[in-house]
């Protein structure tokens, strides 16, 4: 199959509502350059990155109220951009320097630029595709060919697209506040993807997750393995953690929602106990009591992204099947406003994956999930 010269794509064409992103049939299909493969895309998952990069939702250390994008101050974003970071497709033509026999793979891309050579693990100058770089919302995208990994497994595109930005996400979380076997972590907004995610790769590592969600989530997030839950706003957090956990202590908190509850997740966490963030849905600017912090030796971890040895970790996850896609629905590329309207809305478990138009009049039924 021959490559187009142009193709359609979603552009983020500033920071504001939705009517900023454009889609759009006429974008030229990049072309790999030396080092680099390219990919048709099959499916593509959402993030909440992209509504926060989108909104210039970031603030600044001085304003948290300033439009901002990801990494403040030292933003890589440009307009137009196309965002998109779970990108799963097939490699089409190769750049110089990659073999041509890489054409034909199926690939899952690590969707972090490290910007450091491997074996260092620092995170300190980290990108991504679909924000530094164009990403997946669109038909074709070009990434580093070291980015670009096959994986042995029976999974659908679509549901590969689930794990990429959210798993890595929280099993980066889960290697800074050193999860262990045996140990108890309280995971808050654990309906959404890296809350989900967190609750499977506590349960692979051998730890036992616990959530705080709503009554209509409960039952699915016992089923893919939260030892129980209590849901956000009722009663007191702190006793319904402990009478939860039957008196036992909570080693860790992974919280993706902060807000009004911050002081209280800490509160519940026991002497010497770890915290770990990577997003704050209820609220980024918190109050914090830091006695609660040095009287009980806490530690507290921010976490974006994740390693090239996270990313391999979750790899051997998928293909060994200790953790598996919550695909909720998937959307048209054309439908794209719809998509990430849903995204927003928050009804749903887990994740949802954009496809293209093209993509999907070829596979039809295995994509019609809306």
């Amino acid at each position: 199959m021959s490559t187009p010269e142009t193709m359609k794509a979603v552009q983020l064409t500033g920071h504001g509502g939705l009517d900023r992103l454009v889609y759009r049939d006429d974008v030229p299909v990049p072309q790999p350059p030396q080092g680099e493969v390219l990919i048709r895309v099959s499916a593509c998952g959402m993030n909440n990155t992209d509504v926060w990069v989108r909104e210039g939702a970031y603030g600044s250390e001085t304003d948290p109220e300033s439009v901002s994008t990801w990494r403040r101050g030292r933003s890589t974003l440009s307009f137009p951009r196309i965002q998109g970071t779970d990108i799963v497709g097939e490699i089409v033509a190769v750049g110089e320097g990659v073999p041509e026999s890489r054409v034909g793979e199926r690939v899952i891309v690590d969707f972090s630029i490290y910007n450091r050579p491997p074996g260092d693990d620092s995170l300190a100058d980290i990108d991504y595709i679909g924000h530094g770089r164009d990403g997946g919302y669109a038909e074709y995208t070009s990434v580093p060919s070291d980015n670009a990994h096959t994986v042995d497994t029976d999974l659908s595109d679509a549901e590969l697209a689930t794990f990429c930005c959210a798993y890595l996400t929280g099993e980066h979380m889960l290697e800074r506040a050193a999860l262990k076997a045996g140990e108890r972590v309280l995971v808050t907004g654990a309906s959404g993807g890296v809350g989900s995610a967190i609750i499977q790769l506590a349960r692979a590592r051998g730890a036992i997750p616990y959530a705080v969600t709503t009554p209509e989530k409960a039952d699915a997030l016992r089923d893919v393995g939260a030892e129980d839950v209590i849901f956000r706003g009722e009663g007191d957090l702190v006793e319904e953690a402990a009478t939860m956990a039957q008196g036992k202590p909570i080693d860790v908190v992974a919280d993706l929602v902060a807000g009004p509850m911050f002081n209280d997740l800490l509160r519940i966490l026991k002497m010497e106990g770890r915290y770990t963030t990577a997003g704050a849905i209820a609220g980024p600017v918190v109050e914090l009591d830091l006695r609660t912090m040095y009287l009980k030796q806490l530690q507290l971890h921010g976490s974006s992204q994740g390693t090239r040895r996270d990313f391999q970790r979750l790899l051997g996850y998928i293909e060994d099947g200790k953790i598996r896609p919550l695909l909720d629905r998937t959307f048209r590329l054309s439908d794209f406003h719809h998509a990430q309207t849903a995204f927003m809305a928050k009804h749903y478990i887990g994740k949802l994956v954009v496809v293209p138009d093209s993509m999907w009049e070829e596979k039809g039924a295995a994509y019609a999930r809306d």
